[in-house]
């Protein structure tokens, strides 16, 4: 397509924008009609450990959103000379779960609980007890619950539960609504009405009777959306808050807020089934869109829905790349240091790629990448931790692949349940997300771990911010009848290449060596956990 042609989708609000709230960066993503990325933005953040609870700041919130936008317009602006005034929809998404409880006023009650809190252990377990479906510790129903079990005085006050997603879609709107994917990481639905289980609404307010709040459960959750629906517009207030320049028009109609789980699905074309998708980043989780139920509660998986409400088994672990990060900001700061050229895209390459020529099974090196606490292992908190033997073959390439094996350690647990004990059919897994961006090497570690194809496509490094783009887009440019599947097949998919890694039986046989030795070697994480 020629420049003209964007500039006048720009000009003509034929254009839809996506913006994600990642762990550690939010994107902003604008795309044509024909779903292309023309223009993008972002903004890099962390978050913060404060009283023990691991959070993000509301100014950092929109200081972040404020600025991946302001980004992309001078993106715009830098490639096609034309200013940003107007987009023909919009979508927002972040990071799902954690607890967002707000009072009458509006206020904020308690500082935002994220998802990779494991604080909740006694309200996760009495919840998947009552409702007998798995409830995770960074489920938002499990935060509440674990504040009503703690006592908080704030809890009586709450009149609007919400997610990351759904905060900001609410101040831009008005409007307290969420996807029904990200509705899932709240509380279970029924897939049928593809809405919060009524049964377990009445069971949470059996079960919280003799508090005497004056809500009850239902008063104070969103109200639960599917993919195409319409979820409100851009207010003039909500224009002036995501557009600091104040030239962004008010308006604009916006899509059900979602997860990053459901944009995940969507930018990997996994939302039907037998298909899923791994996202390896900060944290790593698989999500595979089953065929069935599954036989029996496992406290290792969750069951939520694709954004257009089909039931997904999802295993998600709080640790993936940051110790492997750490590992590698070592090798460059040695580079630094022996005044060598210390690019760190070239050190990721370099290093990544090494540990392909290492042992199969790593050579009897063992990793723990435990930041935080990890829910598959039972660990209420981590220890990042390297261990080997006097015998253990210690070199570069096998240090480096038993911390990419490592990431991934968690999420085998959780993924042989699935496609061992429940013989759960997957036709290929695709990956997106950091572990993915050094050519083959992330993808060949993956299919090894998984005993499964893993794919990677050419629009994977878009990420989660592209996927809310495209279900903006579904979401005004859809047909009659059309599915969401459908509709990624063939307006967003179709003739998309993408490279499919097969998975070697060394790396499959080396891994299930790793697994026996990573499951065994759990004691010393606990008794560094003790100890340190």
């Amino acid at each position: 397509m020629g420049m003209e042609h964007f500039k006048d989708a720009i000009l003509m609000g034929k254009t839809t924008l996506g913006i994600e709230l990642g762990s550690t960066r939010i994107k902003a993503v604008l795309v044509n009609e024909e779903n292309e990325p023309i223009a993008s933005g972002s903004h890099d953040w962390e978050n913060q450990y404060i009283d023990n609870v691991w959070t993000y700041h509301l100014d950092d919130i929109w200081r972040g959103v404020q600025d991946s936008y302001g980004q992309m317009v001078s993106d715009v602006k830098n490639k096609y000379d034309v200013e940003l005034t107007t987009i023909g929809a919009i979508g927002f998404s972040g990071m799902m779960h954690g607890y967002m409880a707000f009072d009458e006023s509006e206020e904020l009650l308690v500082p935002f609980r994220t998802w990779r809190n494991t604080i909740t252990g006694p309200a996760s377990e009495q919840l998947t007890k009552v409702f007998q479906y798995q409830i995770p510790q960074r489920w938002s129903i499990a935060h509440l619950y674990q504040a009503i079990l703690n006592k908080e005085s704030h809890v009586k006050n709450i009149s609007f539960l919400t997610t990351l997603a759904g905060y900001i879609h609410w101040k831009l709107t008005g409007k307290k609504v969420l996807g029904v994917g990200e509705a899932s990481g709240m509380f279970p639905i029924d897939i049928k009405t593809k809405d919060f289980n009524k049964v377990m609404l009445a069971q949470f307010n059996e079960l919280i009777v003799s508090n005497e709040y004056t809500w009850k459960i239902e008063d104070i959750l969103p109200k639960v959306l599917v993919a195409g629906d319409f979820a409100g517009v851009l207010s003039e207030e909500g224009a002036k808050l995501l557009d600091v320049s104040g030239k962004l028009k008010a308006g604009i109609p916006l899509c059900p807020p979602e997860g990053d789980a459901g944009t995940g699905m969507v930018a990997t074309n996994s939302v039907a089934r037998r298909t899923g998708n791994v996202s390896a980043g900060t944290s790593v989780f698989a999500m595979a869109v089953l065929e069935k139920e599954l036989s029996k509660v496992y406290e290792e998986i969750d069951l939520v829905t694709t954004p257009s409400g089909d039931l997904v088994a999802m295993v998600h672990c709080n640790n993936c790349t940051s110790d492997l990060n750490a590992w590698v900001s070592i090798f460059k700061e040695f580079a630094v240091a022996m005044g060598m050229e210390a690019d760190m895209s070239k050190i990721f390459s370099t290093l990544y790629n090494k540990a392909l020529e290492g042992d199969a099974e790593c050579g009897g090196l063992l990793a723990y990448n435990y930041f935080s606490g990890e829910h598959i292992t039972h660990f209420e908190e981590g220890r990042p931790l390297f261990v080997r033997t006097p015998e253990s073959k210690f070199n570069l390439a096998n240090f480096m692949r038993v911390h990419l094996f490592t990431a991934l350690g968690a999420l085998k647990i959780g993924l042989d349940i699935l496609l061992k004990q429940e013989q759960v059919q997957l036709d290929e897994i695709f990956g997106h997300g950091g572990l993915f961006k050094t050519k083959d090497v992330g993808q060949k570690i993956m299919a090894g771990a998984i005993n499964v194809p893993v794919s990677v496509m050419e629009t994977a490094g878009e990420g989660g911010a592209w996927g809310i783009a495209i279900l903006a887009s579904y979401m005004i440019h859809k047909e009659e009848g059309q599915s969401l599947d459908e509709y990624l097949l063939k307006n967003v998919f179709q003739g998309k290449t993408g490279s499919r890694m097969q998975p070697d039986p060394k790396d499959v046989e080396g891994f299930e060596q790793f697994i026996k030795r990573y499951t065994k070697g759990l004691e010393i994480e606990r008794k560094a956990v003790e100890i340190l």
